[in-house]
């Protein structure tokens, strides 16, 4: 299966693992890189030194490519867009924010650079700014969120720019990866269907949660304030949307989340922590490896595309 993203990345499958806070680590992406996709390295919050750490232990478990998501907003993104160089990662993608003021550094270490958008407008820029494709990421996606779907959103962002795009958001099986090609994408990012995976180390709480989900467990709080995230309902996004529709300012609520994701990943909290999980979540019902899963999907999309 040959895409201008998969020549451009040395990949099996135009299958790219999401870049997801404390769940993409080194276990996942190097899960994901061994079965023939590309995985990825969340930077979310971290230090520099602790990205090194785990570019190197996904090193040690596969030696197929991987590539790191810098979330531009982070305290440390600037440690982290050096000790990607630093160490000879080969693809970045970046999130919450513009990565123009690293690129020139990135490309001449022959960094592929990958922008996650969810606008037209933010595309344009990005390949303006010499990105080498853009995730263009629908709101049924997991965490931070923007307004348009992955059906609207992927034909227009592939009409407006000339580089590769990349569809995410409500994309789990090889029924949406198929209807990604048609709309004009040549890879897709899966976040949620990633995470129920065996190699992944999140909570076995948080996985039956996705696992159990229906299709209208889905729930978006933080929209008032302009920063909504895609989580799973529970007792957080309950007092999250009382507070809310009683007008607390965004400190007061992002107090109320401070740590909720760390909770629900790592101690399995899942009526008080942050179960981020796409609206796919319905669809997924069995934990498989990621070997699995990508095969799973590719055989579904090869079917339906009469790609074999």
């Amino acid at each position: 299966m040959k895409t201008r993203i998969t020549e451009m990345f040395g990949i099996e499958y135009p299958i790219i693992q999401g870049g997801m806070a404390w769940v993409a680590e080194h276990h996942l992406a190097a899960a994901v890189s061994e079965a023939g996709g590309l995985g990825l390295i969340g930077g979310a919050n971290a230090p520099g030194e602790v990205v090194r750490d785990e570019i190197r232990k996904a090193r040690a478990l596969t030696n197929k490519p991987i590539g790191v998501n810098v979330m531009l907003l982070s305290p440390h993104a600037e440690d982290i867009a050096k000790v990607v160089v630093e160490e000879g990662i080969k693809v970045v993608t970046t999130g919450a924010g513009n990565p123009e003021k690293y690129m020139d550094m990135w490309k001449s270490a022959g960094i592929k650079v990958i922008p996650v958008v969810a606008s037209v407008a933010l595309a344009r820029r990005m390949e303006k700014y010499g990105a080498d494709a853009v995730v263009a990421e629908g709101t049924e996606s997991g965490g931070h969120i923007g307004e348009q779907t992955t059906m609207t959103l992927v034909p227009q962002v592939a009409d407006a720019v000339s580089i590769p795009v990349i569809a995410a958001g409500g994309i789990g099986d090889g029924r949406g990866i198929a209807a990604a090609f048609m709309l004009g994408a040549e890879a897709v990012q899966i976040g949620t269907r990633f995470v129920v995976a065996h190699e992944s180390i999140v909570h076995e709480n948080y996985k039956e949660r996705i696992i159990k989900a229906k299709d209208i467990d889905s729930a978006v709080t933080g929209r008032t304030h302009g920063h909504p995230v895609r989580c799973l309902r529970n007792q957080m996004t309950r007092e999250y949307t009382k507070l809310e529709q009683e007008g607390k300012t965004f400190e007061e609520l992002e107090y109320l989340t401070l740590g909720t994701l760390r909770k629900a990943v790592q101690e399995g909290d899942v009526t008080g922590g942050t179960v981020m999980a796409g609206q796919i979540a319905g669809m997924i019902s069995k934990r498989q490896s990621c070997k699995e899963i990508i095969q799973e999907m590719m055989g579904e999309a090869s079917r339906l595309m009469h790609w074999d």
